[in-house]
């Protein structure tokens, strides 16, 4: 098979192309920042970063030695600069607003100042890549990827969303020439890059804070599209298939005419067994050891890249048996009182959805998911920005009346300002006009949901907690009670 992998003359002369030496990064504990500062320390720049949040991903830069400021003041930059000078370059989110006092100081001084996006195509430029974009699947399509070029031997450097189950961080540093990374479309700054293979995952309204309607998306990721050599997409998908112009197509629903096929014939809530196919041809019968048809998708679309890479099918199967979700996608975390707790980072009403069939098909098939088959299944929803709450409640609702117990905790704003009339109540609203007879609750705090969860759940529930902002914070509470009385029984029994 053909591979698309190949440095043209201006990429190559890119790669002599150097960035200051010295780089601040302007909220370096976010996910993406994170791993493309540690990324640069490890090709040998000096890194530094400030972010007013503390964390796990914050210690581990500070135990690499990256200076990290735990305050976004000018004083930082005066420091910064007094050191290094004009050699010096801010690198900003579009998370970080115009006044922060960072990016003013900054400015002051005349310093170079990037979006995290110009440091990704940069780091892009310097090697073969595979890109991953879509409305949902980026951080578990691009784990996929790098789990099964690792075991491939190909070792590449990955900057990824979420945390890779196989590196036990967000990031791997490699000399080699392969490098994988998410696209984020969020803010369409997905432009910028021009990857050797690109993948899209799906398309659907999401990010309504930046994008005014689905067309206004597509022709975003229109033009992502065109930045690649080879793109890859997924048939499944509607908008791509009327909108996108693509090299390679996946499915997990068709064979014909298809390049890359993986059609599911079983499902027990934790592995699906599928019949694989290329060009129509079948070619094996695989076990993907993770649950649920969307991420039979995010599979499929992870073997297409490695096959179009040059990585025969021979070496892609010896990875298969190890792939593994990354963090925060339908994340098994422990049990509670007898009650199962996962964790997923879904906050969009597709995400929900797919969480939802997994966590149904579980209690359905009585699976061994853990040493307790759960019974009933407990919803923890968090909704994520004013502006997604507002475009997706009635949405959000009907998603989540397939649940047998509803909490619905306060909005994440994310930064945004609130909106008149929107908040988590609305969503209850929303729900109860739509299943009267459902238990919701609607608290005001974690406090009274940690309260409410306690009084409302039985044993064999499955708590399952969704959303991107802090509520993961609520199954650590609840776990980190287990481990405390797990402690206190210890010690009395010695």
């Amino acid at each position: 098979m053909k591979s698309y992998l190949s440095l043209d003359t201006e990429s190559k002369l890119k790669k002599s192309q150097q960035l200051p030496f010295h780089i601040h990064f302007i909220g370096i504990g976010g996910i993406g920042m994170s791993a493309l500062a540690m990324i640069l320390a490890k090709n040998g720049y000096s890194i530094s970063g400030s972010d007013q949040k503390t964390s796990s991903i914050l210690k581990e830069l500070a135990g690499n030695q990256l200076h990290i400021f735990q305050t976004q003041k000018k004083s930082n930059i005066d420091k910064i600069f007094k050191v290094h000078g004009k050699n010096t370059l801010v690198v900003r989110s579009s998370a970080i607003d115009e006044d922060n006092l960072e990016l003013c100081k900054a400015r002051e001084y005349n310093l170079k100042i990037k979006h995290r996006s110009e440091i990704l195509a940069f780091l892009i430029e310097q090697k073969r890549s595979i890109i991953i974009s879509g409305s949902h699947g980026k951080t578990t399509t691009s784990t996929f990827i790098a789990t099964l070029c690792s075991y491939a031997k190909r070792n590449p450097t990955a900057i990824i969303g979420g945390i890779v189950p196989l590196y036990k961080k967000n990031y791997n540093f490699s000399d080699n020439e392969l490098i994988i990374a998410e696209a984020d479309e969020s803010d369409g700054s997905l432009v910028r890059f021009y990857p050797n293979i690109g993948i899209i995952t799906n398309i659907e309204l999401e990010h309504v804070d930046h994008y005014l309607n689905l067309e206004d998306l597509i022709t975003t990721m229109n033009q992502f599209a065109k930045n690649c050599k080879c793109l890859i997409s997924n048939f499944d998908c509607k908008n791509i298939r009327n909108n996108i112009q693509v090299s390679k197509w996946f499915s997990t629903q068709k064979i014909k005419n298809i390049d890359f096929a993986l059609i599911p014939k079983k499902s027990n809530g934790c592995e699906v067994f599928a019949e694989y196919y290329e060009k129509e041809k079948f070619i094996d019968f695989l076990k993907i050891p993770v649950p649920g048809i969307h991420n039979l998708s995010n599979a499929v679309a992870a073997i297409a890249a490695c096959r179009i890479a040059g990585i025969s099918f021979k070496e892609i199967k010896k990875g298969i048996d190890h792939l593994q979700l990354p963090a925060r996608r339908f994340d098994f975390k422990g049990l509670w009182k007898k009650r199962l707790i996962v964790e997923d980072y879904a906050h969009h009403p597709s995400e929900i959805d797919a969480s939802i069939s997994i966590a149904s098909t579980i209690i359905k098939t009585k699976n061994n998911f853990s040493k307790i088959a759960a019974n009933r299944l407990v919803t923890i929803f968090q909704p994520h920005r004013y502006s997604r709450t507002k475009q997706f409640q009635k949405e959000f609702a009907k998603s989540l009346s397939k649940s047998d117990l509803v909490f619905i905790t306060p909005i994440y704003s994310a930064g945004e300002d609130e909106i008149e009339g929107i908040n988590n109540k609305t969503i209850g609203y929303e729900l109860k006009r739509l299943k009267p007879n459902l238990e919701i609750y609607t608290p005001d705090n974690n406090q009274k949901l940690i309260q409410l969860i306690k009084e409302k759940t039985i044993e064999k529930d499955l708590l399952l907690i969704m959303g991107a902002g802090d509520i993961n914070l609520i199954s650590t509470n609840l776990l980190l009670e287990v481990m405390n009385n797990n402690s206190i029984s210890s010690n009395l029994a010695a």
